[in-house]
């Protein structure tokens, strides 16, 4: 590892009082980010929150169309902790179970390995879209300030006006650039490849960067498709009986009906996820190209070949956790840095609060 830069050098010598009320600067505004946003509000310390999208949500994100919403990345999520369990009880009425049967497709043909049977565990969406929840959650630090959207950070500096303190440098959509000022501490809430391009492309020499590096994420192509023509009397839904499988496509590694979660629009839609492999290996293809191949794979699968009204697709870098971190959270005390995310302890949405909660609980 290089020599540690003086500013960090510097920080490895300054002591830190745990109970003194500290600002602290968030990178990401997913479901880890936010929850550990709001944990440190709930300490009595002073956040400011960094996202680069114009929303929040994450991989929770919800792609609004004229045919209704589509849960572009995370599908359901599951609740085994009781920490999760009462942060969501702070927010009643935004999260109902989805009671869809989910099977096993084995072959392209769409054979499936068993009678359809319901989940082993509850299985949770938030309403009206995946993003709710997060939103929620996000709405008070927003009132407050405390959010900033549409603000990628592109660098980790040293505070000229504070030895002992960070500023971190965004750029917006349009180009242009802001210092943010005043930080005690930087806590990263981003998947782990590009928190550990931040801090190289910072010059910040810490352990964080040998850690991040051990992670592995899978990327995911996500197809999303509209039949409004199967809404119509004597025709509720198109093709298979079960509303989300998890299959063994050499390109499809998921479907779900839209349409059949709570709250949700009536228009037959399916949301379509690509393979970690077949993603990766077609990570940089045309769009256009891509959403053929999943499209045809689709109408294999799922027996369904009439001609949608809508169809895009998204990419996501960093979607699926292949190799987690084993711990649920990075903290360099003599830097003040930290990272959180899902990618930590695996790929659910539950291990991403989990992950947000115990940094902040460390850091607090």
């Amino acid at each position: 590892m290089p020599p540690r830069s003086p500013a960090s050098a510097t920080r490895s010598r300054r002591p830190r009082a745990p109970s003194a009320a500290r600002h602290f600067a968030v990178i990401g505004a997913g479901i880890a980010g936010i929850a550990c946003a709001r944990t440190l509000v709930q300490a009595g310390h002073r956040v400011t929150v960094f996202e680069k999208s114009d929303r929040v949500g994450g991989r929770t994100a919800t792609h609004d169309t004229p045919f209704g919403g589509f849960d572009a990345g995370a599908q359901y999520f599951t609740v085994r902790d009781d920490r999760f369990a009462q942060a969501l009880a702070t927010v009643p009425g935004v999260c109902r179970p989805w009671s869809a049967t989910t099977v096993r497709v084995l072959d392209a043909a769409g054979r499936v390995a068993a009678a359809s049977q319901p989940p082993s565990e509850a299985h949770w969406v938030a309403c009206p879209g995946m993003d709710a929840l997060v939103g929620a959650w996000a709405q008070p630090l927003q009132q407050a300030g405390c959010l900033l959207t549409g603000a990628r950070v592109v660098c980790i500096e040293a505070d000229p006006l504070r030895p002992r303190g960070w500023q971190v440098c965004t750029e917006s959509d349009d180009g242009s650039q802001q210092v943010v000022a005043g930080f005690d501490a930087v806590l990263m809430a981003q998947p782990a490849t590009p928190a550990r391009a931040l801090l190289v492309s910072s010059d910040l020499y810490t352990p964080l960067a040998d850690a991040l590096a051990d992670v592995s994420i899978a990327s995911c192509w996500t197809l999303m498709l509209a039949f409004p023509q199967a809404v119509r009397p004597g025709l509720t839904t198109l093709g298979p009986q079960w509303n989300a499988a998890r299959s063994t496509h050499h390109r499809i590694a998921w479907l779900a009906r839209e349409s059949s979660k709570p709250q949700r629009s009536s228009v037959e839609r399916w949301t379509v996820q690509a393979s970690p492999a077949w993603s990766d290996e077609h990570l940089e293809d045309n769009a256009t190209r891509v959403q053929d191949k999943l499209l045809k794979a689709f109408a294999e699968v799922t027996g369904i070949r009439a001609t949608p009204s809508h169809a895009q697709v998204r990419r996501w870098r960093y979607a699926q956790t292949q190799q987690p971190l084993g711990r649920s959270h990075l903290w360099d005390a003599d830097a003040q840095l930290g990272a959180c995310g899902d990618w930590c302890l695996g790929h659910r949405l539950e291990d991403a609060f989990i992950s947000g909660l115990e940094l902040a609980l460390a850091v607090a």
